[in-house]
Protein backbone atom coordinates (compact mmCIF):
# COMPACT_ATOMS: atom_id res chain seq x y z
CA UNK A 1 0.00 0.00 0.00
CA UNK A 2 1.07 3.56 -0.54
CA UNK A 3 1.51 5.64 2.61
CA UNK A 4 -0.92 8.17 1.15
CA UNK A 5 -3.58 5.44 0.96
CA UNK A 6 -2.92 4.45 4.58
CA UNK A 7 -3.11 8.09 5.69
CA UNK A 8 -6.44 8.49 3.90
CA UNK A 9 -7.81 5.32 5.53
CA UNK A 10 -6.75 6.56 8.98
CA UNK A 11 -8.52 9.88 8.52
CA UNK A 12 -11.67 8.17 7.23
CA UNK A 13 -11.82 5.90 10.28
CA UNK A 14 -11.26 8.87 12.61
CA UNK A 15 -14.24 10.58 10.96
CA UNK A 16 -16.39 7.45 11.33
CA UNK A 17 -15.52 7.17 15.02
CA UNK A 18 -16.35 10.84 15.55
CA UNK A 19 -19.66 10.43 13.72
CA UNK A 20 -20.75 7.70 16.13
CA UNK A 21 -19.21 9.45 19.16
CA UNK A 22 -16.71 6.66 19.73
CA UNK A 23 -13.93 8.50 21.52
CA UNK A 24 -10.41 7.14 21.10
CA UNK A 25 -7.60 6.79 23.69
CA UNK A 26 -4.81 9.39 23.67
CA UNK A 27 -2.23 7.21 21.91
CA UNK A 28 -4.45 7.10 18.80
CA UNK A 29 -3.80 10.82 18.33
CA UNK A 30 0.00 10.75 18.69
CA UNK A 31 2.07 11.82 15.70
CA UNK A 32 5.31 10.17 14.55
CA UNK A 33 7.12 13.09 16.22
CA UNK A 34 5.34 12.30 19.50
CA UNK A 35 6.43 8.68 19.25
CA UNK A 36 10.06 9.68 18.70
CA UNK A 37 10.01 11.27 22.20
CA UNK A 38 8.20 8.46 24.03
CA UNK A 39 10.09 6.29 26.49
CA UNK A 40 9.53 3.04 28.37
CA UNK A 41 6.34 4.37 29.93
CA UNK A 42 4.74 3.37 26.59
CA UNK A 43 6.06 -0.20 26.49
CA UNK A 44 2.57 -1.67 26.95
CA UNK A 45 1.39 0.10 23.80
CA UNK A 46 4.39 -1.23 21.88
CA UNK A 47 4.46 -4.77 23.25
CA UNK A 48 0.70 -5.36 23.04
CA UNK A 49 0.45 -3.68 19.62
CA UNK A 50 -2.17 -1.16 20.65
CA UNK A 51 -3.22 1.49 18.16
CA UNK A 52 -3.81 1.80 14.44
CA UNK A 53 -3.75 -1.13 12.03
CA UNK A 54 -4.47 -0.87 8.29
CA UNK A 55 -4.34 -4.08 6.28
CA UNK A 56 -4.66 -5.09 2.64
CA UNK A 57 -3.58 -8.66 3.54
CA UNK A 58 -0.51 -8.12 1.37
CA UNK A 59 -2.64 -8.32 -1.78
CA UNK A 60 -2.40 -4.68 -2.89
CA UNK A 61 -6.16 -4.20 -3.38
CA UNK A 62 -7.26 -2.40 -0.21
CA UNK A 63 -10.57 -1.14 -1.61
CA UNK A 64 -11.69 -4.75 -2.20
CA UNK A 65 -9.71 -6.88 0.27
CA UNK A 66 -8.79 -4.97 3.41
CA UNK A 67 -10.07 -2.78 6.21
CA UNK A 68 -9.02 -0.46 9.05
CA UNK A 69 -8.67 -1.33 12.74
CA UNK A 70 -7.72 0.11 16.12
CA UNK A 71 -6.65 -2.11 19.00
CA UNK A 72 -7.83 -0.22 22.07
CA UNK A 73 -6.76 -2.64 24.78
CA UNK A 74 -4.96 -5.98 24.80
CA UNK A 75 -2.87 -8.35 26.86
CA UNK A 76 0.15 -10.31 25.69
CA UNK A 77 0.23 -14.08 26.02
CA UNK A 78 4.00 -14.13 25.43
CA UNK A 79 4.53 -11.76 28.40
CA UNK A 80 1.58 -12.73 30.57
CA UNK A 81 3.25 -11.82 33.87
CA UNK A 82 4.03 -8.30 32.68
CA UNK A 83 0.72 -7.82 30.83
CA UNK A 84 -1.87 -9.98 32.63
CA UNK A 85 -4.97 -8.84 30.71
CA UNK A 86 -6.74 -11.88 29.26
CA UNK A 87 -8.96 -9.80 26.98
CA UNK A 88 -8.78 -7.40 24.05
CA UNK A 89 -10.99 -4.79 22.41
CA UNK A 90 -10.87 -3.44 18.86
CA UNK A 91 -12.70 -1.14 16.52
CA UNK A 92 -12.96 -2.12 12.85
CA UNK A 93 -14.05 0.01 9.92
CA UNK A 94 -15.27 -1.45 6.62
CA UNK A 95 -16.36 0.53 3.61
CA UNK A 96 -18.80 -0.78 1.05
CA UNK A 97 -16.91 -3.01 -1.36
CA UNK A 98 -14.27 -4.06 1.18
CA UNK A 99 -13.97 -7.58 2.57
CA UNK A 100 -12.00 -9.20 5.38
CA UNK A 101 -10.11 -12.32 4.29
CA UNK A 102 -11.47 -15.71 5.36
CA UNK A 103 -9.74 -16.99 8.51
CA UNK A 104 -10.05 -18.65 11.90
CA UNK A 105 -8.20 -18.34 15.22
CA UNK A 106 -6.51 -21.18 17.10
CA UNK A 107 -6.62 -19.41 20.46
CA UNK A 108 -8.92 -16.39 20.41
CA UNK A 109 -12.68 -16.39 20.78
CA UNK A 110 -14.44 -13.12 19.99
CA UNK A 111 -17.67 -11.23 19.67
CA UNK A 112 -18.05 -9.03 16.59
CA UNK A 113 -20.51 -6.19 17.21
CA UNK A 114 -22.06 -3.79 14.72
CA UNK A 115 -21.53 -0.41 16.41
CA UNK A 116 -23.04 1.76 13.71
CA UNK A 117 -23.54 2.49 10.04
CA UNK A 118 -24.81 -0.11 7.60
CA UNK A 119 -25.28 -3.85 7.96
CA UNK A 120 -22.41 -6.32 8.01
CA UNK A 121 -22.48 -9.84 6.56
CA UNK A 122 -20.49 -12.49 8.48
CA UNK A 123 -19.93 -15.71 6.48
CA UNK A 124 -19.29 -18.83 8.61
CA UNK A 125 -17.85 -22.29 8.04
CA UNK A 126 -16.66 -24.98 10.41
CA UNK A 127 -13.10 -26.24 10.04
CA UNK A 128 -12.02 -29.83 9.44
CA UNK A 129 -9.50 -31.74 11.62
CA UNK A 130 -6.81 -30.89 9.03
CA UNK A 131 -7.78 -27.19 9.39
CA UNK A 132 -9.27 -26.91 5.91
CA UNK A 133 -12.71 -25.37 5.36
CA UNK A 134 -15.65 -27.69 6.00
CA UNK A 135 -17.93 -26.91 3.07
CA UNK A 136 -20.63 -29.39 4.12
CA UNK A 137 -21.41 -29.47 7.83
CA UNK A 138 -24.01 -27.08 9.31
CA UNK A 139 -22.75 -24.34 11.63
CA UNK A 140 -24.07 -23.57 15.09
CA UNK A 141 -24.36 -19.79 15.29
CA UNK A 142 -24.67 -17.70 18.48
CA UNK A 143 -26.01 -14.16 18.06
CA UNK A 144 -27.02 -11.99 21.02
CA UNK A 145 -28.00 -14.91 23.21
CA UNK A 146 -29.80 -16.82 20.42
CA UNK A 147 -28.56 -20.13 19.01
CA UNK A 148 -29.47 -21.51 15.60
CA UNK A 149 -28.01 -23.88 13.03
CA UNK A 150 -27.34 -22.66 9.48
CA UNK A 151 -25.88 -24.25 6.32
CA UNK A 152 -22.13 -23.97 5.72
CA UNK A 153 -21.22 -20.67 4.07
CA UNK A 154 -24.27 -18.78 5.33
CA UNK A 155 -23.83 -15.03 5.67
CA UNK A 156 -25.26 -13.80 8.97
CA UNK A 157 -26.53 -10.22 8.66
CA UNK A 158 -25.88 -7.97 11.66
CA UNK A 159 -27.71 -4.64 11.87
CA UNK A 160 -26.39 -1.90 14.19
CA UNK A 161 -26.42 -3.15 17.77
CA UNK A 162 -26.33 -6.84 16.84
CA UNK A 163 -23.41 -9.21 17.40
CA UNK A 164 -22.10 -12.70 16.71
CA UNK A 165 -19.86 -15.01 18.74
CA UNK A 166 -16.89 -16.48 16.84
CA UNK A 167 -15.48 -19.65 18.41
CA UNK A 168 -12.02 -21.11 17.92
CA UNK A 169 -11.65 -22.86 14.61
CA UNK A 170 -14.71 -21.17 13.07
CA UNK A 171 -13.85 -19.79 9.64
CA UNK A 172 -15.33 -16.36 9.03
CA UNK A 173 -15.08 -13.46 6.65
CA UNK A 174 -17.12 -10.28 6.54
CA UNK A 175 -18.21 -7.50 4.25
CA UNK A 176 -20.72 -4.66 4.16
CA UNK A 177 -24.20 -5.53 2.93
CA UNK A 178 -24.41 -3.71 -0.42
CA UNK A 179 -26.32 -0.45 -0.34
CA UNK A 180 -26.42 -0.12 3.46
CA UNK A 181 -23.39 2.15 4.01
CA UNK A 182 -20.00 1.91 5.67
CA UNK A 183 -19.83 0.06 8.99
CA UNK A 184 -18.09 0.61 12.34
CA UNK A 185 -17.61 -2.69 14.17
CA UNK A 186 -16.49 -3.52 17.68
CA UNK A 187 -14.60 -6.63 18.70
CA UNK A 188 -14.38 -8.01 22.23
CA UNK A 189 -12.14 -11.05 22.59
CA UNK A 190 -9.46 -12.94 24.40
CA UNK A 191 -5.92 -11.64 23.95
CA UNK A 192 -5.26 -10.71 20.36
CA UNK A 193 -2.14 -11.92 18.52
CA UNK A 194 -2.28 -10.96 14.86
CA UNK A 195 1.21 -12.32 14.25
CA UNK A 196 0.50 -15.92 15.30
CA UNK A 197 -3.24 -16.52 15.72
CA UNK A 198 -4.74 -16.17 12.22
CA UNK A 199 -5.21 -19.15 9.91
CA UNK A 200 -6.11 -17.63 6.52
CA UNK A 201 -7.70 -19.78 3.83
CA UNK A 202 -6.58 -19.18 1.13
CA UNK A 203 -3.25 -17.95 2.57
CA UNK A 204 -2.64 -14.20 2.59
CA UNK A 205 -0.43 -11.82 4.56
CA UNK A 206 -1.48 -9.78 7.55
CA UNK A 207 0.39 -6.46 7.46
CA UNK A 208 0.90 -4.30 4.36
CA UNK A 209 4.12 -3.60 2.52
CA UNK A 210 4.29 0.19 2.46
CA UNK A 211 5.45 2.44 -0.35
CA UNK A 212 6.52 5.73 1.22
CA UNK A 213 5.06 8.35 -1.10
CA UNK A 214 4.34 10.87 1.70
CA UNK A 215 5.01 11.34 5.41
CA UNK A 216 2.98 9.16 7.82
CA UNK A 217 -0.03 10.77 9.50
CA UNK A 218 -0.01 8.20 12.31
CA UNK A 219 2.27 5.23 12.95
CA UNK A 220 0.73 1.78 12.69
CA UNK A 221 0.92 -0.64 15.61
CA UNK A 222 3.83 -2.54 14.01
CA UNK A 223 5.86 0.61 13.29
CA UNK A 224 6.61 2.09 16.72
CA UNK A 225 10.23 3.08 17.36
CA UNK A 226 12.20 1.83 20.36
CA UNK A 227 11.89 3.80 23.58
CA UNK A 228 13.65 7.15 23.39
CA UNK A 229 15.34 6.58 26.76
CA UNK A 230 16.41 2.98 25.98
Amino acid sequence: MKRSQINRALREMEQMCARYRCFLPPFCHWTPEDWARRGHECDEIRDCMLGWDITDFGMGDFDRLGFSLITIRNGCRAQAEKYPKVYAEKLLYLKEGQRCANHFHWYKTEDIINRGGGNVLIRVYNSLPNEEIDLASPVSVHTDGLTRVVPAGTQICLAPGESIFISRGLYHDFEVAPGTGNVLLGEVSQCNDDTNDNRFNPPVGRFPKIEEDEAPYRLLCNEYPDAANA
